[in-house]
This record gives structure tokens, sequence and C-alpha cells, in this order.
């Protein structure tokens, strides 16, 4: 039988562990997601496909910038680490 173990880490560890390029990774994943998931609300709720890629053009940039900011400042927070 294998009995797996997770290791406590401290905060010291977890902020050494959590690296600025992995929240900008982590924010152009996330927002691929979501950029795609506007662009098809916006389409269905203009009914205008250029439109949508507008919006979701500036979604993508502005929120990337707010979600990578937001990781880095929760990073900090050591409340329920």
């Amino acid at each position: 039988m294998l009995i797996q173990t997770k290791e406590k880490t401290s905060y010291k560890t977890d902020i050494l562990d959590e690296k600025p390029l992995r929240s900008v990774v982590k924010s152009l994943s996330w927002r691929t997601i979501g950029t795609l998931d506007t662009i098809v609300i916006s389409w269905l709720v203009t009914g205008k496909l250029d439109l949508a890629f507008s919006i979701g053009g500036i979604e993508l940039i502005t929120k990337m910038i707010l979600y990578f900011f937001h990781e880095r400042i929760w990073n900090a927070i050591q409340w329920g680490k």
C-alpha cells in the first residue's frame, strides 16, 4: 500500500516556490480561456463578430494585468497558508 503525505511548507518556502513568471504563465492561460468566453458571449449578445473580438482584445489585456497583481498580492498574504 502506498501512503502519500503532504508536507506542510512554511510561508517563506511558499513565496520562494511561487515565482513572478509562474504568475505570468498562469494569467496567460487563464486569460485565454476567459477571453474566448468573453468573445463568445459578446458575439451572442451583439451578433457582431468584429465587435466581439474588439471587446475580447481589450478585456484580455486589462484582466491579465489585474490578475497578475491580484495573484502577487494574495501570494504575499500569509492568511490561510
